[in-house]
């Protein structure tokens, strides 16, 4: 099946977003195979974030005042965040 395929979207949906980032993140310490790692809570909310932003602003049609709204943060922080990001 390609990501493409309506039957994937829609059995995607059916789980919450939390069990596929929780399959991910198990999936990333039985790969490790007992590696030692650190800051692991920057490194999930750095891959999260980005394509987060970039999908509300899709949403939004580049409308920062309307992206800010929808992410529930003030347009000050979201500009910030694009610029880290690089997506400004």
């Amino acid at each position: 099946m390609t990501p493409n395929n309506p039957t994937l979207r829609k059995e995607r949906r059916k789980q919450p977003l939390c069990t596929c980032i929780r399959a991910s993140l198990e999936l990333y310490f039985k790969d490790l195979d007992g590696h030692t790692v650190n800051n692991v809570y920057q490194m999930v909310i750095s891959e999260v974030e980005k394509p987060l932003l970039e999908v509300v602003m899709q949403q939004s049609r580049g409308n920062q005042t309307k992206a800010a709204e929808l992410l529930g943060i003030n347009r000050s922080t979201l500009r910030k965040k694009l610029e880290q990001h690089k997506l400004s």
